[in-house]
């Protein structure tokens, strides 16, 4: 890739002062030549195979971190969904598979590992349900590992009986690490249309029509959006929307192409079979000031987020996202766009503590968003139905849009409306949001699949 000069020092003027980074660089790794009949033989494979390919991960991004001088803030991995890879192994029980992920990503030095997961968007086969009900048993004794189910497909509708036991399983997890402010539920995303090639967490998976390593890479860059618009406002007060969408696509063209720059650059040092995958546009925010997609809606003109306005606002940033980095780079994939994690975004955390945001606003938005409802924290005492019947509404929505959307949702064991838990780092802040009260478990308990809407006839 040639970047011309002014190019690079633009782009380390964004570093400086404007959190401009690296979210992730993503080993992909597949797993599909490690199945046994024995779970333990399995596990091992496994461990070894990690181990061997992401051996020189962290010392190769290192590496082109402090050549380029962009900063890379995490290293990952994610695996073929573990469902499929266990599936012929005689056991009932995939924790050993779990123990081995979190073990070699321990010994790589990797922040997570994501692939922990089963695709049950139309039924299920038996490992699918194994590895399922084996969630609740890994997440709670592992570190690095992340889990996510594929519930719903625009092709194939909605398995709520998928639906109602996802809700049972992560108020399990919530209980099981009530002592941690259930941060194991952190770990663990429902998905409806869930991309092969995501690299953010938890929702990281390699795909079966993924290649045999690849490195994706995940970008970030609200604070490079928000200062530029803040600039455009300052020397353009007549600003219009052409100029609004223009300023965003320019920023995320640049973003792009430094996020490309340094995943090739790393499948390049790695060498075979690791090759380049993907660029994920999505725009990834942090508690840290100045680094929050709330904050660019708020710059366009809201007083807060969540006010009326505020989906046309997120809309447009998508778009405009989209557009840009789909212009820097031929190969895009992951769920890209913005990204409105509650407690990782220090503008929708500020929200939902002045009640500007509500749950229902918030999925609301999602309809435009790259993803969904992301770590937001519900009351621990929230019947698994109605976890259940989140679930349910928000990926319909992905599913009639055909969109990629999501649920990654902490029911905080002991905190009720007001309260709230600080995981710090990337995790944030999360504050407890208000949940209906009705019952809704006679609908959740209705057993079968929502068909595929009309729209799914594409062929």
């Amino acid at each position: 890739m040639y970047w011309a000069e002014d190019e690079v020092t633009q782009t380390l003027r964004m570093i400086e002062s404007e959190n401009l980074d690296i979210r992730t660089v993503t080993m992909g790794i597949s797993l599909r030549d490690t199945a046994s009949r024995d779970v333990n033989q399995t596990a091992e494979l496994i461990y070894n195979k990690i181990t061997n390919y992401g051996s020189r991960l962290l010392s190769c991004a290192t590496e082109v971190e402090e050549e380029f001088a962009i900063p890379i803030v995490n290293k990952r991995v994610a695996v073929t969904p573990v469902a499929i890879v266990a599936e012929s192994c005689l056991t009932d029980d995939y924790t050993p598979i779990g123990l081995a992920l979190d073990k070699a990503a321990k010994d790589i030095k990797v922040d997570y590992i994501g692939g922990f997961s089963a695709l049950v968007h139309k039924g299920f086969t038996p490992g699918d349900l194994k590895l399922i009900h084996s969630i609740a048993e890994v997440l709670p004794i592992t570190e690095r590992v992340c889990a996510s189910v594929n519930l719903a497909s625009t092709l194939a509708g909605i398995n709520m009986d998928a639906v109602r036991i996802m809700g049972e399983v992560i108020k399990r997890v919530a209980n099981k690490t009530a002592d941690r402010g259930s941060i194991g539920c952190a770990r663990l995303v429902c998905f409806a249309n869930m991309p092969e090639d995501n690299p953010f967490i938890a929702g990281a998976n390699h795909g079966v029509g993924e290649s045999e390593c690849v490195i994706n890479v995940g970008v970030s860059g609200p604070g490079v959006v928000l200062s530029a618009i803040n600039r455009m406002k300052k020397y353009n007060p007549d600003f219009t929307f052409s100029d609004l969408v223009g300023v965003i696509k320019r920023m995320a063209f640049k973003i792009t192409r430094a996020g490309e720059l340094i995943g090739r650059e790393v499948a390049r040092r790695l060498g075979a079979p690791v090759r380049f995958g993907i660029v994920d546009l999505s725009l990834a925010p942090t508690p840290a000031v100045g680094d929050s997609v709330a904050n660019i809606l708020e710059a366009m003109g809201l007083e807060s987020v969540g006010i009326p306005g505020t989906t046309a606002a997120l809309s447009l940033l998508t778009d405009a996202v989209k557009k840009g980095g789909a212009m820097a780079s031929s190969h895009i994939g992951g769920l890209s766009g913005a990204f409105i994690p509650v407690s990782e975004d220090g503008g929708m955390i500020e929200a939902v503590k002045n009640k500007s945001l509500s749950l229902e606003k918030l999925e609301a938005m999602t309809a435009v968003c790259s993803v969904g409802l992301d770590m937001v924290a519900i009351p621990g005492d929230t019947p698994a139905t109605t976890v259940s019947a989140i679930l349910a509404d928000e990926i319909s929505i992905g599913v009639v849009n055909n969109k990629t959307t999501a649920v990654r949702i902490i029911p905080i064991i002991g905190k009720s409306v007001g309260q709230s838990v600080d995981y710090g780092g990337l995790l944030g802040e999360a504050p407890v949001m208000a949940v209906s009260q009705k019952d809704c478990s006679p609908f959740i308990n209705i057993k079968g699949r929502i068909p595929a809407p009309l729209t799914s006839m594409r062929n």
